[in-house]
């Protein structure tokens, strides 16, 4: 296949990549680098250096190939930042993504897989959560991105565009030769193993009154490769259905403390910890059913524990510093 990825040199997108080409693929990444190097592509795929809000030059893209599907893993990630600037991800999430899907229709490419978030669920009524539970993000970071599944919606309805939203839980861990480095980094784990490291003194623990065993926040962790074959899966997919939506999780939830925990016993270092207040938007309690798409595509992901996670990412981490 002939597939288009915006986002590629990032770390989801950089994944999913290198797995597309190790498959026999052809892929042509789409990026402006603001969060990323060019050194992150492989060297297999082809870069487009350009901003999705550049109508005249992602259409003039598309234009230059026939794709057979787009992965759109482009957008700003921060939910903490989103807080503070949700201009900023209304216009380079929500948007740009508009833009993507106009010129998509005008060179009559009709299916995308999308990066979408558990952001968009806000705090859950219940747990673990479905697919058909309420959503109402508590940041504008999921608002960006359910806006953007709110637009796939009719876009299906009244175009008949194909598409599959995947909603991301927390992703993590390596794939040889290439782990999660965002710049700057503000996720957990490589944040912690940069502890482990000595490379930072300590991790922040944003806030020990949630209503959880120990005070702290609670996520699922996906490795990223589970999470490249789901896309995988959901686009061919595409063939036989024109609107999927799933989540992608292991199901199984985490605090803070017990990803710092995990991590020490993975690393045999200290991790010295440093309470802090509450950022605004974060929901207590976020934890995937991902029971739909174990059951439509028969996905099984192959890393489900965190301990196995935090150990490739251990070991990519070293190496990354080597």
């Amino acid at each position: 296949m002939n597939i288009l990825v915006t986002g590629g040199a990032g770390y989801i997108g950089g994944t999913v990549t290198r797995l597309l080409l190790a498959a026999g693929h052809t892929v042509t990444i789409y990026d402006n680098l603001c969060h990323s190097r060019r050194e992150a592509v492989p060297s297999g795929a082809r870069l487009i250096e350009g901003d999705l809000a550049d109508r005249g030059r992602i259409e003039g893209t598309l234009k230059e190939s026939r794709f057979d599907g787009v992965m759109h893993f482009a957008a700003l990630i921060e939910a903490g930042e989103s807080m503070r600037v949700p201009e900023l991800y209304f216009r380079n999430n929500t948007m740009a993504t508009l833009t993507l899907l106009e010129a998509m229709m005008a060179t009559g490419h009709d299916r995308l897989v999308f990066s979408s978030t558990a952001a968009c669920y806000g705090e859950p009524e219940s747990t673990p959560i479905t697919e058909e539970a309420r959503l109402l993000p508590t940041n504008a970071y999921g608002e960006s991105k359910l806006l953007v599944e709110q637009m796939l919606t009719w876009f299906n309805r009244i175009h008949g565009f194909r598409y599959a939203s995947l909603r991301y839980f927390n992703v993590a861990g390596a794939i040889e030769g290439y782990g999660e480095a965002h710049e700057p980094e503000s996720h957990l784990i490589p944040l912690i193993l940069d502890v482990a490291l000595g490379r930072r003194a300590n991790i922040k623990i944003f806030g020990q009154d949630y209503p959880t065993k120990d005070g702290t926040c609670v996520r699922d962790y996906i490795h990223v490769s589970d999470l490249a074959d789901a896309h995988f899966l959901a686009l061919a997919a595409l063939d036989r259905s024109s609107r999927l939506i799933y989540n992608l999780g292991s199901g199984q939830g985490f605090t803070v403390r017990e990803v710092i925990d995990s991590a020490r016993r993975i690393t045999g270092r200290p991790i010295t910890v440093e309470e802090c207040e509450r950022r605004p938007g974060d929901p207590a309690v976020l934890v995937a059913s991902s029971e739909k798409i174990k059951s439509e595509l028969d996905w099984k992901p192959k890393y489900p524990e965190l301990d196995q996670i935090i150990a490739g990412a251990w070991q990519w981490h070293q190496q990354r510093y080597a």
